[in-house]
């Protein structure tokens, strides 16, 4: 399979081959008997081999065909159970509910470089069926997600995946551990969902357009980037320095000037 498959640049495939990286992540995740495991996008398997070793029943989520009429012929679906979707458009919550009624799931993955940011936000939405989630990403998408405020790489993603989960960077993975080797570095996320949240949004969607507009002009201040729906004396109300730029902004300040333009009526 390793030789024959070729790997497919619209689904962003880069396989992992590394064998000293592979168990770096395996130990990283520490998978246990009695975990629900779920991976997204399983590839030729470089990580599905050792996590069904350490689990009971692993489930994936492929969708490459190719990829799920090998993974079958090899594996017993007693074993492995597949599902041949998009996980962009996978019901993870539904899936935590079938298979682990009462449990939460634990996603592991090397994700597609070309969709990992849409998936993440996908992912986030399910927050209260996941365990905890350790993916391989590009390590500026990492970078970014970790990102502290006052910094270049603090931004939108940054605040709304910092909203659900707490974030930590595992270790740096080079390109030669892939097969074709991507032109970028990679690293592996530990994220795991606040059991309470840090700070509450009164409506989440809300702050999700907020931290847009917020960052809709990233080189204005945020005076510019939200003067038609607050105002200066309103952001200094709130201790939010008008004319600081939207990475100066925490994610604490951005919840609280969304709950006070909830409870405003805008």
């Amino acid at each position: 399979m390793a030789s024959s498959h070729i790997p497919r640049k619209r689904f962003g495939q880069n396989f992992l081959q590394d064998q000293s990286v592979i168990n770096d992540i395996i130990n990283s995740v520490s998978p246990k008997k009695g975990d629900v495991l779920v991976e997204i996008g399983p590839g030729l398997a470089a990580l599905t081999i050792p996590l069904m070793d350490r689990t009971d029943i692993l489930h994936v989520v492929e969708i490459d065909r190719d990829i799920v009429a090998h993974l079958s012929e090899k594996f017993s679906p007693e074993k492995l159970v597949i599902h041949n979707v998009d996980a962009l458009n996978f019901d993870f919550g539904a899936l935590a509910a079938q298979i682990a009624p009462g449990s939460k799931i634990r996603l592991i993955g090397n994700l597609p470089y070309n969709i990992s940011t849409p998936l993440l936000f996908h992912l986030a939405s399910f927050g209260e069926s996941i365990f905890d989630m350790h993916f391989m990403l590009q390590k500026e998408v990492v970078d970014r997600m970790v990102a502290e405020p006052s910094t270049s790489d603090y931004g939108r993603l940054s605040i709304m995946l910092q909203y659900r989960f707490n974030m930590e960077r595992v270790f740096d993975v080079p390109p030669e551990a892939f097969f074709p080797p991507p032109k970028v570095d990679s690293s592996i996320v530990r994220m795991v969902p606040w059991a309470t949240l840090p700070s509450v949004a009164t409506h989440y969607e809300h702050l999700q357009k907020l931290v847009a507009q917020s960052f809709g002009q990233r080189r204005k201040t945020l005076r510019n980037n939200v003067k038609s729906l607050v105002s200066d004396a309103e952001l200094e109300a709130l201790a939010i320095p008008p004319g600081c730029r939207p990475e100066n902004v925490t994610l604490e300040q951005y919840v609280a000037l969304s709950n006070y333009l909830v409870a405003a009526g805008r």
